[in-house]
C-alpha cells in the first residue's frame, strides 16, 4: 500500500512540472497504477479483518470517502484554478497523508518467509486470471460491477454538453456543479444508510438489484424529461442508486473472493471493473450521441446497461 501511494504521489508531483501531453499521459497512468495498488491493498484488509456482519457499514464509509474526495477535488480546483501546479501538490499531499493512519495503527499478522510462495513472473501474471467456470460468483459479481459503473458513467460523462445542447442551460458549467453536488450528497446519504441496513438484515442481493434498477431509472428520467427539473431529479435518483450500490456491492464482493490467501490480488482484479468503465463509457457515449440517435439514446443505453447489472446479480448463488 505504501509503495502504491508513494508512486502515485511522485507521479502527481511529476505531472505538475510536465508540459508535454505524452508526459502527462505517462504520469497519469503511473498515478492510476499506484493509487489502484494502494486501494486494492486497503480493501483487501476488509475481508481479512472485518466480520461479514459489519462489511456493509464499512462499504458505506468507503463510498462516502470516495465521494468526499470528488467534492474536495472540485473545491481544490476552484480555489487554485489559476495555478494548476498547486492543485497537483495538494492532491499529492492528500493522497500520501490518507494512508498514514492505517500504516501507523495497523497490526496485520505477518506470514513467515517460509510460508510465502516463491515469486515466478509467469505464475504472477497467470494468477490474475480467475476462471469464471470454477468461480462463477466472482465472475458475475465482476461483470455486475463493470456494467453498473458503465451505466453510471454514461449518465454523467456528457452532462455539460447535455445541459448546453439540449436543455440550453444558461451556465452549463455551473449546472454541472449543481447536479454533481446533488448527486454526491445523495450518494453519501444512501451509502451510510444502505450499507449498515444490509448488515442488519443479513442480505446483499436485494439491495444491489434495487440500486442497479434505480440507476437505470435515473437514465430513463434524463432520456424522457430533458428539462432542468428532469436533470435535477435524474441526478438525485442516480445518487440514491449509486450510493446504495457502492456500499452494499462492496460487502458482496468481499464475500465472493475465491482465495483467502490472495485477497489483495483478487480485489485488484475487481478494481479493473471500477477503472475500465472510465475508458469504455466515454467511447460509448461518443457513439451514442453522434451516431446512434443523440442524448436520448445515450441515457437509454445507460438505463439498459444498469438493468443488465441488476439481472446478473441474480446469478450469484453464494450470497443472499
Amino acid at each position: 500500500m505504501l509503495a502504491g501511494a508513494v508512486l502515485a504521489t511522485a507521479a502527481l508531483l511529476a505531472m505538475s512540472f510536465s508540459g508535454a501531453v505524452a508526459l502527462m499521459v505517462l504520469f497519469w497512468c503511473l498515478v492510476q497504477l499506484g493509487a489502484n495498488a494502494a486501494y486494492a491493498a486497503i480493501t483487501a484488509a476488509v475481508p481479512d479483518r472485518v466480520p461479514v456482519v459489519q462489511r456493509g457499514g464499512v462499504g458505506g464509509l468507503a463510498a462516502m470517502g470516495q465521494t468526499l474526495g470528488i467534492l474536495t477535488g472540485a473545491v481544490f480546483g476552484a480555489v487554485v484554478s489559476g495555478n494548476f501546479m498547486v492543485g497537483y501538490w495538494l492532491c499529492a499531499g492528500a493522497l500520501l497523508l490518507s494512508v498514514l493512519p492505517y500504516l501507523f495503527h495497523r497490526n496485520d499478522p505477518e506470514l513467515p518467509r517460509s510460508e510465502l510462495p516463491a515469486f515466478r513472473p509467469l505464475g504472477f501474471i497467470k494468477g490474475f486470471w480467475i476462471s469464471p467456470r470454477r468461480y462463477p460468483d466472482f465472475a458475475w459479481a465482476w461483470l455486475t460491477r463493470f456494467l453498473v459503473n458503465v451505466g453510471n458513467q454514461l449518465t454523467i460523462v456528457y452532462l455539460l454538453f447535455f445541459l448546453r445542447d439540449v436543455i440550453h442551460f444558461g451556465d452549463p458549467a455551473m449546472g454541472v456543479l449543481v447536479l454533481t453536488g446533488i448527486y454526491a450528497v445523495m450518494v453519501m446519504i444512501t451509502a451510510v444508510v444502505a450499507g449498515p441496513w444490509s448488515d442488519r438484515v443479513g442480505r446483499r442481493k436485494p439491495f444491489v438489484i434495487g440500486s442497479s434498477a434505480t440507476i437505470a431509472m435515473a437514465g430513463a428520467i434524463m432520456a424522457f424529461f430533458p428539462v432542468w427539473p428532469g436533470a435535477l431529479a435524474g441526478a438525485a435518483v442516480l445518487g440514491i442508486g449509486f450510493g446504495a450500490y457502492l456500499a452494499v456491492d462492496f460487502a458482496l464482493l468481499t464475500q465472493v473472493l475465491p482465495f483467502a490467501v490472495s485477497r489483495g490480488k483478487d480485489m485488484g482484479v475487481i478494481n479493473v471493473a471500477n477503472s475500465l468503465p472510465q475508458v469504455v463509457a466515454p467511447a460509448l457515449a461518443l457513439l451514442a450521441v453522434n451516431y446512434w440517435g443523440g442524448y436520448r439514446t445515450l441515457f437509454l443505453t445507460a438505463a439498459a446497461i444498469g438493468l443488465l447489472g441488476a439481472v446478473f446479480v441474480v446469478k450469484i448463488r453464494g450470497v443472499d
